[in-house]
């Protein structure tokens, strides 16, 4: 396939409700979408999830913009290649930048399960025709809001809970939760708001049967999480420590987590996703796909690696009205009882609605 124009959209759009997590409070998605089309005008989609500020990681949407049209874009232009994953021999040069690489790996993998006519799961070698998700709850100044918020989810069906935790809003939450919902699958993520000076902490939450706690450590560190392992029952699920195939292979070496979260740009794209699940599975590592507050068109490749057969815990990848008014693929991501259906139709098995993009348009750059 020859990559014979690549277009980027850089739009913002705005989330139904706030999303607090220990780094801040989001509303407002600032993020970019990749249109890749070959010599006939066929079109494959990646979404670079970054956000406005590098909070979560280094990258942020100005720094993927200038990155994706002034060095990662002219790499590949023109070009023909057989298949996606020879983009990683384009991008060795460049170090980290995984979000903004990730964008362009997903809308060639699109466009190359389009161009074979099979679905973009079939492509990655992905076995379920559905997969369970749960849902991800942000941090409440009012718990009794919290509470309501997890009865309604609890309600539709999801399959786990996972709310946010940052000191301070920890222990007396987790409690009152497993008061009210003593028996529900229940995970709680804290965004690399704790250190070692907060075990005694962290093991009071053993005593309420989470599923896992995610990242509680500093992003990128694999040694401390390991000293953490010992010292609590409750599986580490790591996040922000997992850049790469290298980072996952370390942690499996060092015991840093019994679970690994894998979010598609936080490692650079669905080749390099494919190389960890396949590792994590001769581990023994259950995973799950995390979420980004991803548009409908990174929620697609979403359902997509969690179609693989690793994927054993229930992913991010909820309902797209959970987070927009109106999305801008077509039809949007729907979970009923928490089980999203695994598109058939080739490529990501989603039409992306132009109209909808251009509503939300701040900049654009065309390439051909």
């Amino acid at each position: 396939m020859k990559l014979s124009e690549i277009n980027v959209y850089k739009v913002n759009m705005r989330m139904k409700t706030p999303f607090t997590t220990s780094f801040g409070t989001e509303q407002d998605r600032l993020f970019l979408l990749v249109e890749i089309k070959d010599e006939n005008g066929v079109s494959g989609w990646g979404e670079c999830v970054t956000s406005e500020m590098p909070l979560y990681i280094e990258e942020f949407t100005e720094s993927s913009w200038i990155m994706l049209n002034k060095f990662l874009i002219p790499l590949i232009l023109k070009k023909e290649i057989e298949h996606p994953d020879e983009l990683q021999k384009f991008f060795a040069p460049f170090k980290r930048n995984n979000l903004a690489k990730s964008a362009l790996d997903a809308a060639v993998w699109d466009l190359y399960a389009k161009l074979k006519g099979i679905s973009l799961a079939e492509a990655l070698g992905g076995t379920k025709s559905s997969i369970d998700v749960g849902i991800s709850l942000g941090i409440e100044e009012n718990i009794d809001d919290l509470l309501d918020n997890i009865q309604q989810k609890v309600d539709e069906g999801y399959k786990r809970i996972k709310v946010k935790i940052k000191p301070g809003k920890d222990v007396a939450v987790v409690k009152t939760i497993r008061d009210r919902f003593p028996d529900i699958p229940l995970m709680v993520d804290a965004n690399s708001a704790y250190t070692l000076d907060d075990i005694e902490t962290l093991k009071e939450l053993d005593q309420f049967n989470l599923m896992m706690i995610e990242q509680p450590l500093t992003a990128g560190d694999l040694i401390d999480h390991a000293k953490l392992q010992k010292e609590i029952k409750t599986s580490i699920c790591l996040d922000e420590s997992i850049h790469s195939y290298d980072d996952a292979r370390k942690a499996i070496e060092l015991c840093s987590g019994r679970i690994i979260n894998l979010k598609i740009a936080r490692v650079g794209g669905l080749t390099q996703s494919k190389r960890i699940h396949d590792l994590c599975e001769k581990a023994n590592i259950p995973m799950w796909c995390g979420g980004m507050l991803e548009s409908g068109v990174g929620r697609a490749h979403n359902i997509a690696i969690t179609s693989l057969t690793n994927f054993t815990l229930p992913g991010d990848t909820a309902s797209s009205s959970r987070y927009w008014d109106k999305d801008i693929i077509e039809p949007e991501v729907i979970a009923e009882n928490g089980v999203v259906q695994v598109p058939t139709a080739p490529g990501i098995g989603y039409g992306v609605n132009i109209e909808e993009i251009k509503k939300h348009l701040i900049e654009e750059k065309r390439y051909n």
